[in-house]
């Protein structure tokens, strides 16, 4: 999700910078045996797509800019985890009120473990 938000928002870019605005968004250190993999998966998906850019006096990088099948399913996460957020908020807050008067929704992981099977 927080791969695909900073795509958008950042337009066409490369995995380095991404795992950099990644940090300095406080979600960690991600190394690149982790975010490289992530993105191969979100291209084979549809949801972005990527290109070769030669380097000047150096390697070419690979950037990846998100597809319109990205922003969609992308906005679709958002709204299920707002959801899920608001639900646990209303748990924490009051937990005679569990469900904030919001029927019950899956959890993000959940979510994605049955996308991913279908």
């Amino acid at each position: 999700m927080c791969v695909l938000a900073l795509v958008r928002q950042h337009g066409p870019t490369h995995g380095y910078e991404i795992a950099q605005r990644l940090r300095d968004a406080g979600l960690g250190d991600i190394k690149g045996g982790t975010l490289y993999p992530v993105l191969g998966r979100l291209e084979q998906r549809g949801r972005l797509r990527s290109e070769w850019i030669s380097g000047e006096g150096g390697p070419g990088r690979k950037l990846v800019s998100i597809t319109d099948e990205g922003r969609r399913a992308l906005d679709a996460v958002v709204a299920e985890w707002k959801t899920w957020v608001g639900l646990v908020a209303a748990t924490v807050e009051d937990p005679d009120n569990a469900s904030g008067g919001q029927q019950p929704c899956e959890a993000p992981q959940a979510t994605a473990r049955r996308r991913r099977e279908q």
